[in-house]
Order: structure tokens, then sequence, then C-alpha cells
């Protein structure tokens, strides 16, 4: 399976790269696209283990959690949980990575899907490694925690701790503002355009709104989540667009910043005057 999307992502490159036509309104190159592309998995694996190795909350630790010490803006949510929106959400979490295949009912982007996928894949591997390299690294206990009838071992597990940021709500808002920014820069001109960024700002939410009814995150992990995917939809096909080279965002990691002996794992932005 990984020979298989090993593969996959070489093929979409080096097919970005063939394809490309003039009616495209990006530019991409084997070695950037490559470099970004193969960073961008390096930090989500490095993320994942992080999230592996996070430990249970301690008995002691979850007795000392107090409702009043939430923000006002998410104390409403402490103690939710429902396994039903928890099970809803993915459909349109699923779902929404599918919206770029819409790309192939149009020609100029069936001419250069090859390069759009690659787009797609930079955009989700990035919102990725953010997300992963934060809920590793990050402490904060999901809604349900706070609800007292779910079983001890639901509320100390590890899963349980990793309230920030919302990674469905992330990955939803960077596959629909990447479908909708696409669109947009191929058909600036469509009256569609409205409709269809209407459409990527509300599945998210929805995702979002689900995610805090079913007790994973609090109201700000689902804004924070929803902005950091929006970004990442937009930001990286706007820097791929011709004209702006000069503009660049990359996953980086750092040892020894400065000298204070810290690591940096994360992502960079970058602009060449």
């Amino acid at each position: 399976m990984k020979k298989f999307l090993l593969f996959l992502i070489i093929a979409l490159t080096v097919n970005s790269l063939i394809s490309q036509e003039n009616q495209s309104p990006y530019s991409t190159n084997l070695l950037g696209d490559g470099a970004w592309i193969v960073g961008g998995v390096g930090l989500n694996v490095l993320g994942v283990i992080s999230i592996q190795n996070k430990p249970d909350l301690s008995q002691e630790d979850l007795a000392s959690l107090d409702r009043n010490d939430i923000w006002k803006i998410n104390r409403g949510a402490a103690g939710n949980f429902s396994k039903n929106a928890d099970e809803l959400s993915y459909i349109p979490f699923y779902g929404s990575f599918a919206t770029p295949l819409l790309f192939l009912l149009g020609e100029d982007e069936r001419n250069n899907f090859g390069q759009i996928s690659v787009l797609f894949i930079e955009t989700m591997a990035t919102t990725g490694a953010a997300f992963t390299l934060t809920a590793g690294n990050v402490e904060k206990s999901r809604p349900l925690v706070y609800n007292e009838d779910l079983p001890m071992e639901d509320r100390i597990n590890s899963d349980a701790q990793r309230s920030f940021f919302a990674g469905h709500t992330a990955a939803t808002a960077a596959a629909t503002f990447f479908t909708a920014k696409v669109f947009n820069d191929y058909h600036p001109d469509s009256p569609a355009r409205p409709f269809v960024w209407a459409g990527a700002v509300a599945v998210p939410a929805y995702v979002g709104y689900l995610r805090t009814k079913a007790g994973k995150h609090f109201l700000t992990d689902n804004i924070i989540g929803f902005g950091i995917g929006a970004a990442c939809g937009i930001l990286i096909p706007e820097i791929h667009k011709k004209g702006n080279e000069n503009l660049d965002i990359y996953p980086t990691v750092s040892n020894n910043i400065l000298g204070t002996g810290i690591d940096s794992k994360g992502i960079a932005l970058s602009y060449e005057f």
C-alpha cells in the first residue's frame, strides 16, 4: 500500500509537469513540489508518532479538571457526548476529499488534473502536518472528558487528550476551500463563484458543529481548525499561481534553534524580494 501511494504521488507530480497547459493559472516543478510533498509526508509521520506516544490522563489530573476553568465561549460544550454526531461527521469529512474530482467536468481543469492533484496533495499534507504536530504536543482534554457518565477509561484515554485543534474541521476546510480557490482561479468571472465559496464555508462549519456536539472539540478548537484548513486551501494554490513565484510555503524541521536547544517542526512562509 505504501509503495502504491508513493508511486501515485510520483506519477501525479510527473504528470503535472508533462500535461501542464497554457490555460492553467498555476506553475509547478518536479524538484520543488516533490520536496514539498516528501517534507509534508515526513512531518505527518513525526506528528502521528507524537500522537501515538501521547500519555493517558492520570486519574489525579482528571479529578482536578474544573468546568469553571474553561473559557466561557467553550464552557457550554463541556460534557458533550454523542456517538451519532461523531459518526455523522465522517460523511461530510470524507465527502470533502472527493470535491476536487469535480474538476474533471471542466475541459481546462481536466487537461491539468495531474497538476491540480499535486496541489491538493500538498494542501492536505500541509494541513495534516500542522494538525498532527499540534495534536501530539498540546495537552487539552476533549469536552467528553468532563462527562462523568462515561467510563473512566474513555475519559483518561490519550485520544481524549487532543482536543486542540479540530483535525476533521481543518481537513474538511482545506479540501473545500482548495476546491473553491481553484474554481475561482480557473473561472474568475463565473457567476457561480459566490455559491462555490458559500459551500466551502458551510461544509466544514457543519463538521465543526457535529464535532462539538460529539464532545470531540470545543468551539475555539473548531474555529482555529477551520482557519488553518481554509488558509492552507487558499494559500497553496495562490503561491503556485503564475507570477507569484517569489512567495513560498514549505514544511520545515530545525534543530537547536538559535542555540536554545529547542527543536522545531512546522510550516514556514517566505517571500523573496
